[in-house]
């Protein structure tokens, strides 16, 4: 796995935001991305770095795909490419000033990236590849020799049945099995030979080389400093192990994928390792007759930017509330939480949910990409560069996001919202983020079909009515200036909002104009408390409530638990103000044990 305490691994982040969870359309195959990678590097405008309008060239009239699926791929590359939040703002402002589809190609035709990674990019989205038949990833289909007993196809197995782009095994499997083709793809075109397979004597520029390291880093000597893998084979020692010469400036492409073989290993900062060593943050309260305990793991106190880590799994009729630099910039997963009421209010990395239900989860800005995936009634609150949902059914997405939400295939009944709550903090972080109010596309979803096939004839979402909105009050108290929804509300919820406002103030009217008696006026208010309370207790919003009461310490204890997650915030929500369900209803939040 290493030599002379060497290792390489997969990076994390191109699999977990790069790799779309749809299996890729053909046009994406070895075939003929190797026909691509010939052709722009004979091609003005196109090496080192490709701009949109040839890419668009390529995607729509060489390869076939719909222009709507060329600047997805393009864009979700963009994503990964790291850009100081200034830049971001800037490129939202000259978006949000396009008033035609002209003047928005025009500022997309200013946009480029990385010719070389991304041909790897493309080529990875073979990750989540399904076919009957041996798959690119080295799946089969069931057979007798299949079934035989063998260390490795327990692991298979649950590979094929999880998500992938988490799966830091199925990444270090995909490189391992591919590393001679993504080698290929940055070998220039005359080293080819003629069915466009590298010869046995071809070399890999150290330009080129710098295109890989789009996937892989490392790092020399058991050291804890992480290098991308260019700059490990810019070391002498290295550079003779991996065969390169000093004369054409170039590696032996035999003798560099031998060294890479030699040296890969499973990524010391991936989820496996976060689970196995990283820190354990106890859940403080237990809800009385659950067996359940929310486990949670980070590895964001030792790995390095890219590789922060937080995996949040079986919160169970709980609540979670952080606000920390624990989190900031980390990528998020929330898996198999039910009934579970979650706020992370800070920057973060990218969110994912995995087959949560009957939960609601409010986010801080999130600067690349929200994902949820295979979960049932849960509703996402976010401002997010990107949003996408996948296999999932009666979900409610309540988003602020420059980019159009990508509906991946098998979802039902899924409800798209306008953004609709605040933190006092949350446009600082939003800056830190180099996410604006504008543009905002969350009512302009983009469904996308499987292998490249159309989506499906009846939109699998609807669009919630404004009749049905309602503000959502976030119960903490935190410090900042922030007091009211960024960018605001579109016009029809605002109307709607207004008019619900309007009811309220002539009822208030109506009940004053009535001149009840003091009596009168104690058995009438008796009554009102009556219903709210038995609808509290139907709904079980009673719960939620509860919940936000601080936890009873005993005497002589040191105030809150350690490990617990709600230790960030004061309760800060009296009842009559806005919450997600409506005036005078309560906090969406669950009981944690006090």
């Amino acid at each position: 796995m290493e030599q002379d305490g060497t290792s390489v691994w997969a990076r994390l982040e191109p699999f977990l935001l790069g790799a779309l969870q749809v299996p890729p359309s053909a046009k994406l195959s070895l075939h003929y991305l190797r026909k691509m990678a010939a052709y722009v590097r004979t091609r003005e405008g196109c090496y080192p770095l490709l701009g949109w309008p040839m890419w668009r060239h390529i995607a729509c009239g060489k390869l076939q795909l719909p222009e709507d699926l060329a600047w997805l791929y393009f864009e979700t590359f963009d994503l990964l490419t790291p850009h100081v939040p200034e830049e971001r703002l800037g490129r939202a402002e000259a978006l949000s000033q396009c008033s035609s589809a002209k003047e928005l190609d025009r500022v997309r035709s200013k946009l480029s990236v990385d010719t070389l990674q991304f041909l790897l990019f493309l080529y990875m989205q073979q990750l989540n590849r399904v076919s009957l038949r041996t798959s690119l990833i080295g799946e089969e289909w069931p057979s007798p020799r299949a079934r035989s007993p063998s260390p490795s196809s327990d692991r298979e197995t649950k590979t094929n049945s999880q998500n992938k782009n988490w799966d830091d095994q199925a990444h270090l499997t995909f490189v391992q099995t591919h590393l001679s083709d993504l080698l290929e793809l940055l070998v220039e075109p005359g080293q080819l030979s003629r069915s466009g397979q590298a010869v046995r004597d071809s070399q890999i520029s150290a330009e080129a080389v710098q295109g890989l390291s789009f996937l892989l880093e490392g790092c020399v000597s058991r050291g804890r400093t992480v290098h991308p893998v260019h700059r490990l084979l810019s070391r002498a020692p290295l550079q003779a192990q991996a065969g390169y010469s000093q004369l054409s400036r170039s590696f032996s492409l035999q003798q560099l994928q031998t060294w890479l073989r030699q040296t890969l290993c499973l990524n010391p900062f991936g989820t496996s390792a976060c689970l196995r060593s990283g820190k354990k943050l106890a859940w403080a309260h237990q809800v009385e007759g659950s067996m359940k305990r929310a486990k949670i793991a980070r590895n964001t106190h030792v790995a390095p930017p890219g590789s922060r880590v937080v995996l949040m799994s079986q919160v169970f009729r709980q609540t979670l509330a952080k606000n920390s630099d624990k989190l900031a910039g980390a990528n998020i997963k929330v898996h198999r939480c039910t009934e579970a009421f979650i706020y992370l209010l800070c920057p973060l990395r990218s969110v994912c949910l995995d087959k949560c239900r009957n939960s609601t989860v409010v986010l801080g800005p999130v600067e690349t990409s929200v994902h949820v995936q295979s979960c049932e009634n849960v509703r996402v609150v976010c401002v997010a560069g990107h949003v996408a949902v996948g296999a999932s059914s009666r979900c409610t997405l309540h988003a602020l996001t420059p980019t159009r939400p990508l509906l991946l295939p098998g979802n039902a009944a899924l409800t798209l919202g306008p953004f609709h709550t605040h933190y006092p903090s949350l446009e600082d972080d939003m800056a830190k983020a180099g996410l604006a109010v504008v543009p905002n596309v969350w009512d302009q979803p983009l469904t996308l079909g499987s292998e490249g096939h159309p989506p499906p004839e009846n939109p699998p979402y609807r669009l919630l009515p404004p009749s049905e909105f309602c503000p959502m009050a976030i119960p903490f108290q935190m410090e900042g200036d922030t007091c009211e929804i960024p960018g605001g509300l579109p016009p029809p919820y605002k109307a709607a909002l207004d008019e619900r406002e309007r009811r309220v103030q002539e009822w208030q009217t109506t009940v004053k104009d009535a001149r009840l008696t003091k009596d009168q006026r104690r058995q009438f208010q008796a009554l009102v408390e009556q219903k709210f309370h038995e609808w509290l207790l139907e709904s079980g919003n009673r719960q939620q409530l509860d919940s936000l009461i601080p936890p009873i310490v005993a005497p002589g204890g040191s105030g809150e638990p350690s490990g617990s997650w709600v230790d960030t915030y004061s309760p800060n929500h009296r009842p009559g103000e806005r919450t997600p369900d409506g005036p005078g209803q309560a906090a969406r939040q669950t009981p944690t044990a006090r």
